[in-house]
């Protein structure tokens, strides 16, 4: 196993771009708070794409640990409404 660059507890910011749907972002905040049960929804920043056929969710969460951020990144992956997770 790597050594993590980042030194943990930190604010972290996870960005999951998907297609505009009903529930889409209740969804995606649902799924955050499984893996950061702390997190507030009101540090989820959301931005619809120029045409709105996407939508850009920012969460910024309070990551305490790299096991903690890949298991979040998978599960976001995981979603069928999912198009990227940076």
């Amino acid at each position: 196993m790597t050594q993590s660059l980042l030194e943990f507890p930190l604010d972290f910011p996870v960005k999951v771009l998907g297609r505009t749907q009903p529930g889409f972002a209740q969804e995606i905040l649902e799924l955050v708070l499984q893996y950061a049960p702390d997190f507030e929804s009101s540090q989820m920043h959301m931005r619809p794409s120029r045409e709105g056929k996407y939508l850009s969710l920012t969460c910024t969460l309070r990551a305490t640990s790299q096991a903690q951020l890949d298991a979040l990144y998978q599960a976001l992956t995981r979603h069928p409404g999912v198009v990227m997770v940076l």
